[in-house]
């Protein structure tokens, strides 16, 4: 706006014309980023220890030393061979846990904007006795 005092003038001396101004509101959108988001994948170990019961068969061989006289000593020798046994295989299954889905979603809402608007309006100062008569007054609406 223009300042007060650069418009005053004394009407005997100049013939002046003065510009009003009046602000007017204009509004305007603008489409920003309010943030950056980066969607992944993250894998995570856990140790997970299972009990499984394993069966194995051996060939077992004894040897006991037999005396001249038909009786037996104790002492035996044994022999193990192992023949079979459970072998652990462990197979890892991957199972569905989640179905994320992505997606945007826009939404609108009604925000209340509120600002100050000036206007400029001709103010008439006498010093005096002086009568003022307004000719075909305008309407200020």
């Amino acid at each position: 706006m223009v300042s007060e005092q650069s418009e005053k003038a004394n009407i005997h001396n100049d013939d002046l014309t003065i510009k009003l101004h009046k602000e007017e509101l204009q509004v305007s959108k603008k489409w920003i980023d309010t943030a950056n988001v980066t969607v992944y994948k993250k894998i995570y170990t856990e140790e997970k220890q299972i009990s499984v019961p394993v069966r194995r068969e051996e060939l077992i061989i004894e040897k006991k030393v037999v005396n001249s006289d038909g009786a037996t000593n104790n002492d035996i020798e044994t022999i193990c061979i192992p023949i079979r046994e459970d072998r652990i295989e462990v197979t890892l299954h991957p199972t569905l846990l989640e179905d994320v889905e992505i997606y945007k979603n826009q939404y609108e809402e009604i925000k209340e904007v509120i600002e100050t608007l000036q206007e400029e309006k001709v103010h008439i100062e006498t010093i005096g006795d002086i009568k003022v008569t307004v000719n075909n007054p305008l309407s200020t609406t």
